[in-house]
């Protein structure tokens, strides 16, 4: 992702020279930098060395010099490592070491910041090049451009190309690749179309299979299959024919759409152009049969894999152990991992926490810890997954203590936790009305640099409702501004429950009643980190272990059962969520205490100055690795 075709990629040492006039007008982008990135480089990295004096001798000389030249060949190193995070530091200690960046280094640092979709410095750097007049080459130009088509922002594309053009330098088949492919992200192939047409009625640049697979999944990924055929058919009447690619990106979209069974029917059209179905071709088929739910169709697919010269991979695998264990399907599970022991795959993290979580959800924590043991016995390394599944385990058993310990060696093991373990803590913690181990963790996530998120705020706010402090409940919405979480319809029924609690149902009346004024947004709350859906299912059959499963099964009858006020609490909390904002329903929902409150008791639970100068620098903690995890 990010990256052009070989031709135009960037090299440290190979780049093509350009005639023509190159130098580049300050402020050729009237449009300013208005990009909104996800992610924000560091101010010290955005491609700025102001205020840096340049003390090294060959760079002051304007000379090669050969700290750049190495350090530039360094982050095109870490970029094809998957590591660009890595390539702005090395730029930025280049900056910090009084070295002037090449035309090489700048280009190199576009297509980092293009990877991470980090594109807010990409005008600055625009102008650093235009201070230092240097003459942009075709390669800076081709990873502009594409910096900003992967932004979606193709105004300033298409103003990188007419400049490209002003400067004596042709565009290439690759440039127009990529701002099809930038028109696809825009959610606009008619354009791309458009830009097909040109380049087929130009001499100089012409389509090639990459510019028609671009084509191809900007139709799919707008759910619109027949114009993907369309192309296809156009690239066949061009005289270039589809590739595994083209008929993956098609598989793929009839996989999502629910319709597999077409996904499997491409087979025969790729074998009929020569082609084979490769591992990636299956395990779109597989995928979609198992999230259709048809568990059985994908080991039918899994079987006749060996017709066609393929074997499954653990991806595959996994896929299937998580379709059988939503089933609820014993002897599926036992068939999977035998099958995986005739292809001699071991199991992996995926596959062990996706039975751990069988079992953990069943309420068997012995079982759970026991696969999980198995893990570490096997050599497999648990993940933050892995651990969270286990820490809910030990929470549902009411051993918060031992939940936090194994935050404790999770930590010490190398492994980050993310807010989701954090959170799950805080909510074991709450459940016991230990409200001051629950602030303890959430001191300590926050030491870690973990933000927490909508669902550890109103965790916290549901345990100062159990506890009877609504107005600590309450405080916890100063501590959310702090963090810059918004609270939704949820988290102020969730204040106001607290308040009626406590037997105050006129404070409780007064804030919905203030909720309703703002007119808040009605969103649906999220998903709760802690799953409360019910696992009552028997199976029909007795379970025949092989020594590979002996430990890799999942629970015969799974049962759970909620007691005490924690129940009372989720009931009281649908209640509050099916009512409207009208404050006379909470008299007549819910019978409340007659306690009374005292305001002068604390009102907040952690001081502002606690965070003053920190909250700026959390960062929030999103998982990346693909498992099959409720």
């Amino acid at each position: 992702m990010g990256k052009l075709d070989n031709d135009d990629t960037v090299s440290g040492t190979s780049r093509r020279n350009q005639s023509g006039n190159t130098n580049m007008k300050k402020g050729f982008f009237q449009s300013g930098n208005h990009f909104d990135g996800k992610n924000q480089v560091n101010e010290s990295a955005k491609a700025t060395n102001s205020g840096c004096q340049t003390s090294c001798t060959f760079c002051m000389g304007k000379n090669s010099c050969p700290i750049v030249r190495s350090r530039t060949k360094l982050m095109n190193v870490l970029i094809e490592r998957g590591k660009p995070q890595e390539a702005n530091s090395i730029f930025e200690n280049l900056i910090e070491g009084g070295h002037q960046p090449s035309l090489v280094t700048y280009t190199t640092l576009l297509n980092a910041l293009t990877i991470q979709k980090c594109f807010k410095p990409i005008h600055s750097i625009v102008s650093q090049v235009e201070e230092k007049q240097m003459k942009p080459d075709s390669i800076f130009f081709n990873a502009l451009i594409n910096a900003f088509a992967e932004s979606g922002n193709m105004e300033d594309a298409k103003k990188a190309v007419q400049k490209m053009k002003e400067s004596g330098l042709r565009p290439s088949t690759s440039t127009y690749n990529t701002l099809i492919k930038g028109y696809g992200i825009a959610g606009k192939p008619d354009e791309s179309m458009k830009l097909l047409e040109l380049m087929s009625t130009k001499g100089n640049v012409t389509p090639n299979l990459k510019t028609y697979n671009i084509l191809v999944r900007a139709w799919c990924k707008l759910e619109n299959i027949s114009e993907a055929w369309n192309v296809v058919y156009k690239m066949s009447a061009s005289g270039m024919q589809p590739d595994v690619v083209t008929f993956n990106t098609i598989a793929t979209a009839y996989a999502q759409n629910g319709e597999t069974a077409q996904a499997e029917a491409i087979i025969l059209e790729m074998q009929k152009n020569d082609l084979e179905p490769n591992e990636r071709t299956c395990t779109i088929i597989i995928n979609g049969y198992c999230r259709e739910g048809k568990i059985r169709e994908a080991m039918r697919f899994v079987y006749m894999m060996e017709d066609l010269g393929l074997q499954p991979n653990i991806i595959v695998f996994n896929s299937l152990v998580n379709g059988f264990v939503d089933m609820m399907d014993r002897d599926g599970v036992d068939e999977v991992l035998k099958l995986m022991e005739e292809y001699q795959i071991q199991p992996d993290v995926v596959t062990y926490s996706t039975i751990m979580n069988a079992w953990s959800q069943a309420g068997f924590l012995e079982k759970c810890k026991e696969i999980y043991n198995k893990m570490l016995k096997s050599g497999v390394k648990p993940d933050v997954h892995a651990y969270s599944i286990l820490a809910k385990g030990y929470v549902r058993a009411q051993e918060t203590e031992k939940a936090e310990e194994l935050l404790t060696a999770m930590i010490e093991s190398g492994v980050h936790p993310n807010v989701v373990m954090f959170t799950t803590i805080v909510s074991g913690w709450c459940s016991a009305g230990r409200m001051a181990n629950a602030i303890g963790v959430f001191d300590r996530m926050c030491e870690l640099g973990i933000s927490p998120n909508l669902k550890t705020f109103e965790t916290l706010i549901w345990g100062y409702a159990e506890s009877k402090q609504p107005w600590k409940a309450e405080g916890i919405l100063q501590l959310m501004e702090e963090f810059h979480v918004q609270p939704k319809k949820s988290t102020m029924l969730l204040v106001a429950e607290a308040w009626c609690f406590a037997g105050l149902t006129q404070e409780a009346n007064t804030l919905l009643s203030a909720v309703k004024a703002k007119q808040m947004t009605n969103s649906t709350e999220e998903e709760s980190n802690m799953p409360t859906k019910s696992s009552e299912k028997i199976y029909q059959k007795p379970h025949n272990s092989a020594p590979f499963c002996s430990l890799l099964q999942i629970p015969s009858v799974c049962t759970t059962e909620q007691k005490g006020s924690a129940l009372a609490a989720r009931r009281n909390r649908r209640l509050m969520r099916d009512a409207d904002l009208e404050s006379p329903l909470l008299t007549t929902k819910f019978k409340c205490h007659s306690h009374i409150c005292r305001f002068g008791e604390g009102f907040s639970i952690m001081s502002t100055k606690q965070f003053q100068g920190q909250h700026g620098t959390y960062q929030l903690a999103n998982s990346c690795t693909a498992v099959f995890l409720n």
